[in-house]
C-alpha cells in the first residue's frame, strides 16, 4: 500500500544508502556504536499515501513503536511520558487518547492539568480513581476481544467482558462521568481479519448499552497492531477490507462515530534498518561429531553483538521473531557456511537474537544489519549489560525530501 515502493528501486535508494552507511559506520574512532537508519523512503510513502481501503478511519500512530525524532505524529500517548512527547511536538490535548485503561494517578493528574480529557478504563477501581482525580474526564471503555491467535493477547491484561460493561457504563452515570466511546487491541501479529469484524460488533452492542444509559457514544477506537511488512501472513488491504465492511454494517458513514485506529506499526516498521557490529566470537565444537570416526569435527561460531532482546531486538521476547541480518560484505559462492547463533550484551541466558543461522566466518568489528526495525525498537531501553545509547541516522532520498505532509 505504498506507492513509492511499488514503484521499484530508485538511484541511490534503500540498498545503496545501507550500503553507505555501514562502510561509513566502520571508521569510529571510539569503537563502534549501535546504529539505527531512518529509510525515509518507506516511511514517508506510508504516511502521504493513506493506506487503501480505510478511508473511514483517522490514522493515529500511538506513541509505542518509535519516538524517533521525525519518525511522525503519536497520538495514542499511554503514559506521562507519553503525553508529554505528543504535547511538546505540538499535537493538541483534545487529539491525544491516554490510551492505557490501567494508570497511575500520577498520570491522571497531570492529563486533568494539561487538558487531556479522553481517557480509557476497563475497570470499577480504574473508574473511580478517574472520578476522584479527573473527574471532568471524557471516557473510553476498552472491551476485551478474541486474541487467541494474535502473537500479543492483550485481552489477558486489558479489557472489560461485554458481561460486565453494563455495569461499568452504569456506574460511570451515577458518578457522573461521561462515556463517549469504546475501544479494543486486538493485538499485534493476528492472521485473522474476522477478529476485527467480531470486535467491532461487540463495540456495536456496546454502544447501544451506553445510548440507553444516556452516554453520547461518538468515538470508536480500533487500536493497534496493524502490520507494516509486505510479506505478512495476512496483507493490510486483507484486514482493510473485512474491517470496512464490519463498519459499513455496523458504524455507516454519517452515524456520527468518529472511528480511529492507532497505525504506528504500520508506518514505521519498514522505516528503520538497525547496523550492528560484533564486539565478540567463540567457536565451539560439536561434540557429538567429534565422537565419530569420520574426519575432523564440524564447528558451530557464537556472536556477541552490541544490541540484544532488552534493546532493540525485543521483539524476539514480544513478537516471537527469529531477526535474520544481511551481511555488510557479500561472501563468496566457495566460502564455507558455519552454524551460528547471535547472542546480546546481557550476561544471562536469555539474551539470545537468533540461533540457527547459516553465516561465513565472521570476525570482530563486523556489521550485521537488520531490515523493518522500526517498531517498538528505537524508545526501548536496554535494561541490562550497560550498553551505550544507540545512534540513530537519518538516510533520505530526493524524492522523499520532495515530499509534502
Amino acid at each position: 500500500a505504498r506507492g513509492a515502493q511499488a514503484a521499484g528501486p530508485e538511484p541511490g535508494g534503500a540498498s545503496e544508502r545501507r550500503r553507505r552507511g555501514s562502510d561509513s559506520l566502520a571508521g569510529e574512532t571510539y569503537g563502534p556504536k549501535p546504529c539505527k537508519c531512518v529509510l525515509s523512503r518507506g516511511l514517508g510513502s506510508a504516511i502521504a499515501t493513506p493506506p487503501r481501503g480505510v478511508a473511514q478511519v483517522s490514522r493515529s500512530p500511538a506513541t509505542p513503536p518509535s519516538s524517533a525524532p521525525g519518525s511522525g505524529p503519536r497520538e495514542g500517548g499511554r503514559g506521562l511520558a507519553e503525553m508529554e512527547l505528543v504535547q511538546h511536538i505540538g499535537v493538541p490535548a483534545s487529539k491525544i487518547i491516554c490510551a492505557n485503561p490501567c494508570k497511575q494517578v500520577a498520570q491522571i493528574k497531570y492529563a486533568a492539568k494539561h487538558g487531556v480529557r479522553l481517557l480509557s478504563f476497563d475497570n470499577e477501581v480504574e473508574l473511580a480513581k478517574v472520578v476522584k482525580s479527573h473527574p471532568s474526564a471524557k471516557m473510553v471503555l476498552c472491551i476485551a476481544t478474541q486474541d487467541s491467535h494474535s502473537l500479543n493477547h492483550l485481552s489477558l491484561r486489558f479489557g472489560a467482558s461485554l458481561k460486565s460493561c453494563r455495569h461499568l457504563l452504569e456506574n460511570a452515570k451515577k458518578s457522573h462521568v461521561e462515556v463517549v466511546g469504546v475501544s479494543f487491541h486486538i493485538g499485534s501479529g493476528c492472521p485473522d481479519p474476522q477478529a476485527y469484524a467480531q470486535s467491532i460488533a461487540d463495540a456495536r452492542l456496546v454502544f447501544q448499552m451506553g445510548e440507553e444509559l444516556g452516554h453520547t457514544m461518538n468515538i470508536l477506537d480500533l487500536g493497534g497492531g496493524f502490520p507494516g511488512l509486505e510479506g505478512a501472513k495476512v496483507r493490510f488491504e486483507e484486514m482493510a477490507s473485512v474491517i470496512n465492511s464490519a463498519l459499513d454494517l455496523y458504524f455507516p458513514e454519517g452515524c456520527g462515530v468518529d472511528i480511529l485506529a492507532e497505525l504506528g506499526r504500520y508506518y514505521v516498521t519498514s522505516a528503520f534498518t538497525v547496523a550492528v557490529s560484533i564486539v565478540a566470537k567463540r567457536e565451539v565444537l560439536d561434540q557429538a561429531s567429534r565422537e565419530e570416526q569420520t574426519g575432523a569435527a564440524p564447528k558451530s561460531i557464537v556472536y556477541y553483538l552490541d544490541e540484544g532482546v532488552y534493546g532493540v531486538f525485543n521483539s524476539v521476547l514480544f513478537d516471537n521473531t527469529c531477526p535474520t541480518p544481511a551481511l555488510q560484505k557479500k561472501p563468496s559462492a566457495d566460502q564455507p557456511l558455519y552454524s551460528s547463533s547471535l547472542w546480546g550484551p546481557a550476561v544471562e541466558g536469555c539474551d539470545c537474537v537468533a540461533e540457527g543461522l547459516w553465516l561465513p566466518q565472521l570476525q570482530v568489528g563486523d556489521w550485521l544489519v537488520f531490515d523493518n526495525m522500526g517498531a517498538y525498537t528505537v524508545d526501548t531501553k536496554s535494561l541490562l549489560g550497560g550498553t551505550q545509547a544507540r545512534r540513530v541516522t537519518y538516510a533520505m532520498s530526493r524524492l522523499a525530501c520532495s515530499w509534502k505532509y
